[in-house]
């Protein structure tokens, strides 16, 4: 049996009643033959159930479209996996030689894939009550950090590209590069021939979000 993180005897109140599902939940596919795909499946319904609850009572009076960008905000993997790092989660990581090489630990989807695998292994072992009491614990300081609902930068740019007359963003993917385990995207956005930006991202939704970002800076 593995060392298991200090966090997770918080989590589940003492020592958990299945240590074999946490170190499940720490274990990359390039490692070994049980991983945490399924437990991430889990931990991902379980962090959305969670969320939604808490913001329907934080928010007793704030419409649906503002909670919905703030939910996207909380449950997005590069906020799990500042949850991660926080939790000083990344050298617990279970990883075959070449993804420890290239230190697929550090990236922001594995990160944010086993924040979400743990917390469905808290919820198997301690029961939603853990679970709940486990995110509301961590995403506290980014929910109240939110002063008001973030605005998603893809929609953002829509909006102002709609405002200027400058027709729909288009996003083209540039390319694809690095480990099988740990991909990249390059991603490149325009707008109405006004200007353009390009991004890289651990995901193609994540390049795009930050291409976004980019541009929506120069049209300022």
């Amino acid at each position: 049996m593995i060392k298991l993180p200090p966090f997770i005897g918080e989590a589940v109140g003492g020592e958990p009643r299945n240590p074999q599902l946490f170190e499940r939940a720490l274990t990359h596919g390039s490692h070994g033959r049980e991983t945490y795909e399924r437990l991430e499946f889990l931990g991902d319904r379980v962090l959305g159930l969670v969320v939604a609850d808490w913001l329907y009572q934080r928010f007793p009076n704030e419409p649906e479209g503002k909670m919905s960008r703030r939910y996207n905000a909380l449950v997005a993997r590069e906020t799990c996996a500042d949850v991660g790092r926080a939790l000083e989660l990344p050298p617990y990581i279970l990883l075959g030689r070449q993804a420890r090489e290239d230190n697929a630990n550090l990236s922001d989807n594995v990160l944010g894939d086993v924040v979400e695998a743990i917390i469905g292994a808290i919820y198997l072992d301690g029961g939603l009550d853990r679970a709940e009491a486990f995110v509301r614990t961590h995403w506290a300081p980014f929910l109240d950090g939110q002063r008001k609902a973030p605005e998603h930068p893809k929609s953002a740019l829509q909006e102002r590209a709609a405002e200027r007359k400058l027709g729909v963003p288009v996003y083209e993917l540039i390319s694809r590069f690095g480990p099988h385990h740990a991909p990249r995207f390059r991603v490149k956005v325009s707008v109405g021939g006004r200007g353009e930006a390009e991004a890289e991202g651990d995901s193609k939704q994540e390049a795009e979000t930050a291409a976004a970002a980019a541009l929506l800076e120069k049209l300022k």
